[in-house]
């Protein structure tokens, strides 16, 4: 009898559930690299070389400790380039008996899933995916009758459960469960900001970078330079020096936006925990352990724990929840061609160049460049929330779609109609300009709403609010955004309403080939 293991790209942890309780002598594991999953939208090459070093490292890892391992190269003549093709080849090659694997947590690979056992003529066992803190029916359940399913609530939940950052008598520490008041502010000129962790390519990841800048030379992004955590040990140094380095500042400045800073006090740690190097609780333990011992702030401590055991959690259920008919929501009815600035980084507005620049190079921006400027632009120009999902989908390290697309399409685009966003992330640029230094340097005006030379954002902003009105005039949040807006005399909206247009009516659409 001889049982096949699929580990997939993002389930890099020895602890993951198709490894345990296994005859190691009867097991196979098998890893693929496929142009399936490298081409379904065309990602950034350093995203590809990044999942591709850090399955080749695993792999290396798992023989060392014993295992027998089928590693499928991409360049391998007899690959089938997709994961079902490639199981059902692994099945005759080893005349084995079984597959077992642990569920995709993309819908369209757990859809794959579903048909291996026909198509390899074996029996799969399918098992849940128990790296995250709340299942999927635990997440069901949770939603089940509530009128609204605000993600501040699940985290409360999620802290009960966890303990973390509580008290012993039940209460959350600080007497409060959420310090994002306290998370806004603008550093100062000067800072000595902190660099993440930066690991050298080895062997196999150079191997690697060679495959992928063969491979991939017309994929948007830069390979090189190339520094990535690729393994559990450099995962682990990562949090270690992000504890010690960053954290202390993380919460105050965690909404901050510097121009040549990419990083500012952010982690980097949502690849390798997304990836499986790292599990979400140790690393929210880790932020909770250093609070404790008084090197990190409560503000800070808590704002990280709350991306983690909060948001990460809460996409992935409401991802589960609505999949598939996610994919497509529109409930503001945008239809707007992608820009092809966020290709070419090629435009006027600083904010959109700086943002679109550092994730050619890097792969990654942090979470408010993706949701105040990227996704800002995207919804008040009317942008197609498809089109938009798809960029974000390509051109991030720690994109995968279960996290991504309700993070866009519900967050971002509030193209769900408000099930997760209890309003949308839409404002003018005197947002950008109070959390970040772009705006002094750009070309535009950012205190100036209408005109040629005004801060496109200031027309696009009320453009959005004035079409928008029936449907978002009885959301309580934006009461005072309408009444700002009906004091507007009729000359002015009309002066909003033909800036915005001219500004565009001068975009040019993106052709699109970049994303699928």
């Amino acid at each position: 009898m001889t049982i096949i293991i699929p580990v997939l790209g993002d389930q890099l942890s020895a602890s993951l559930a198709s490894l345990r309780d296994v005859d190691r002598a009867a097991a196979i594991v098998l890893m693929v690299e496929v142009r399936e999953e490298t081409g379904y939208v065309r990602h950034h090459k350093k995203k590809i070389a990044l999942i591709f070093s850090a399955m080749r490292h695993f792999a290396a890892e798992l023989r060392a400790d014993g295992w027998r391992v089928d590693y499928v190269t991409l360049d391998d003549p007899d690959n089938r380039q997709g994961f079902t093709g490639e199981v059902q080849r692994a099945v005759a090659r080893h005349g084995a008996t079984a597959v077992r694997v642990v569920e995709g947590a993309e819908y369209r690979v757990r859809q794959m899933q579903d048909g291996w056992a026909a198509a390899s003529g074996v029996p799969v066992e399918i098992l849940a995916d128990d790296r995250f803190i709340c299942s999927v029916p635990e997440f069901l359940g949770w939603a089940k009758g509530r009128r609204e399913l605000r993600m501040e609530y699940f985290y409360r939940d999620m802290r009960r459960r966890t303990g973390l950052l509580m008290t012993a008598d039940g209460e959350p520490e600080g007497g409060r469960w959420n310090f994002d008041a306290d998370n806004r502010e603008t550093p100062p000129r000067g800072l000595n900001y902190p660099v993440p962790e930066r690991f050298a390519p080895d062997a196999i990841t150079t191997e690697v970078l060679a495959l992928v800048g063969r491979e991939f030379a017309g994929h948007f992004g830069d390979l090189e330079p190339f520094a990535l955590p690729v393994t559990r040990s450099q995962a682990l140094a990562a949090l270690a020096h992000f504890v010690a380095a960053a954290l202390p500042d993380f919460g105050r400045y965690e909404d901050a936006m510097v121009a040549g800073q990419e990083y500012l006090y952010h982690s980097v740690l949502s690849l390798c925990i997304n990836l499986g190097l790292l599990t979400p609780l140790e690393v929210a333990h880790a932020a909770a352990e250093a609070y404790a011992r008084g090197l990190v702030p409560l503000n800070s401590a808590e704002g990280f724990v709350r991306q983690i055991i909060g948001w990460r959690e809460y996409m992935r259920g409401m991802y589960w929840r609505d999949m598939p008919g996610f994919a497509t929501r529109n409930a503001l009815a945008a239809h707007r061609p992608l820009p092809e600035f966020y290709w070419t980084g090629d435009t006027e507005m600083r904010c959109l160049r700086e943002s679109v620049g550092q994730t050619r190079r890097e792969a990654y921006a942090h979470h408010i460049q993706r949701l105040m400027v990227l996704g800002n632009f995207a919804l008040i120009a009317g942008v197609d929330p498809k089109a938009i999902s798809d960029w974000f989908l390509v051109v991030y390290f720690d994109a995968y779609e279960w996290v991504e697309m309700p993070n866009v399409i519900g967050m971002s685009q509030f193209a769900d109609g408000g099930a997760i966003a209890s309003k949308p992330y839409a404002s003018t640029g005197a947002y950008i300009d109070r959390m970040s230094d772009y705006c002094g340097r750009c070309r535009y005006k950012v205190k100036q709403r209408t005109g040629p030379d005004a801060c496109p954002f200031n027309a696009l902003y009320w453009d959005f609010i004035g079409r928008h009105e029936d449907r978002l005039r009885g959301n309580s949040r934006m009461r005072n955004m309408y009444a700002t807006w009906n004091r507007f005399s009729d000359d002015a909206k009309a002066e909003i309403r033909a800036s915005a247009a001219a500004f565009l009516d001068g975009l040019e659409p993106a052709a699109n080939g970049w994303a699928r």
